[in-house]
């Protein structure tokens, strides 16, 4: 499933790895919250590396009930 926990996380992994420069400790310990205020961020700045739509919280919860182990 392309939209399952483990591939979204991926995803959002390596863009903070690439945009801000994080580790991957530092990613899994960023709470949904912190991450969609960096995004926002970016994105009201105009930031050329926001990436295109972060993930909400609706998403990620509906992700969680669809792969419970991710």
């Amino acid at each position: 499933m392309a939209d399952s926990f483990a591939a979204r996380a991926r995803q959002i992994g390596g863009q903070v790895s690439l945009i801000l420069g994080w580790t991957p400790d530092q990613f899994w310990t960023a709470t949904p919250d912190e991450l969609l205020g960096i995004f926002a961020a970016m994105e009201e700045a105009g930031s050329p590396g926001a990436p295109v739509r972060p993930l909400d919280r609706r998403t990620l919860e509906q992700l969680q009930k669809d792969d419970p182990d991710g």
